[in-house]
């Protein structure tokens, strides 16, 4: 947890600082800061921070006026000597008030609170924005892809081709039937449009999808060749640079 601490006086800060060590070791001061001026332009380009202990009286000013100048969006826990600021507290982003002399007990609860309402809610994003993601992943592949025969259009389902291989300047599919076809596009694009789960480039002249692989066997120089369910008019051999991620891909290794 990511922590700044605003305070224009050295003991309490110091002070305040010692009692978040002491409740968390994962709690780590980032800075700490004693002016409205130097809040402005410190949180102006700041990154990463999760919470911030704000006193209300600051050496040049009320801390209040912060939130005039600037959009703060960090949960806030104000510590300060004055309970008539409660109110005008928690019209800003604030989750505690905490009076000096701070109490231990009241600092955790504090701490607590922000963990139950913050952290579990930035879990929560994380995860849905996991889940949005693998949702996206699975339909921004290409599903099919367009073929020409003489004058008329088709398409083939990706899913039902064996492996692309590159023949000169043209490119083909061959499909679960061993018929092939003329692509428009190169292997550099399809390798970038193809799902990576299910296809992988093993050299510069082969796309091969994984349930076409009948057999892996090792070859010279650590590399390994393959076997097809149909004969290739392509070397099958997984080219030394690949070989660590193309068994990474065999395993269902994310992010290859």
């Amino acid at each position: 947890m990511r922590v700044i601490i605003i305070e224009d006086e050295a003991p309490a800060a110091s002070r305040l600082k010692n009692m978040l060590q002491q409740i968390s070791s994962e709690i780590d001061i980032v800075t700490i800061l004693d002016s409205v001026e130097s809040v402005v332009k410190y949180l102006g380009t700041a990154n990463n921070i999760n919470l911030i202990f704000m006193d209300i009286q600051l050496a040049d000013g009320v801390s209040f006026s912060v939130f005039e100048q600037i959009e703060v969006r960090i949960p806030v826990i104000f510590t300060t000597a004055y309970d008539q600021y409660a109110l005008q507290a928690f019209k800003v982003n604030s989750i505690d008030y905490l009076l000096k002399p701070i109490d231990s007990i009241e600092l955790q609860q504090a701490i607590e609170k922000y963990k139950n309402v913050y952290t579990i809610r930035e879990k929560e994003i994380s995860q849905r924005m996991m889940n949005l993601l693998k949702d996206i992943q699975k339909t921004s592949f290409k599903e099919r892809l367009m073929i020409k025969r003489g004058q008329q259009l088709s398409y083939l389902k990706t899913e039902n081709i064996s492996y692309f291989f590159a023949d000169g300047k043209f490119c083909y599919a061959v499909d679960l039937n061993n018929a092939k076809y003329l692509l428009e596009q190169n292997l550099a694009e399809l390798e970038e449009q193809l799902n990576p789960s299910k296809f992988n480039r093993i050299n510069r002249k082969l796309i091969v999808n994984i349930d076409s692989i009948v057999k892996i066997h090792t070859w010279l120089g650590g590399r390994l060749k393959l076997e097809l369910v149909f004969p290739v008019n392509a070397e099958t051999v997984v080219s030394r640079e690949k070989v660590n991620s193309f068994k990474n891909w065999l395993g269902g290794a994310e992010n290859i």
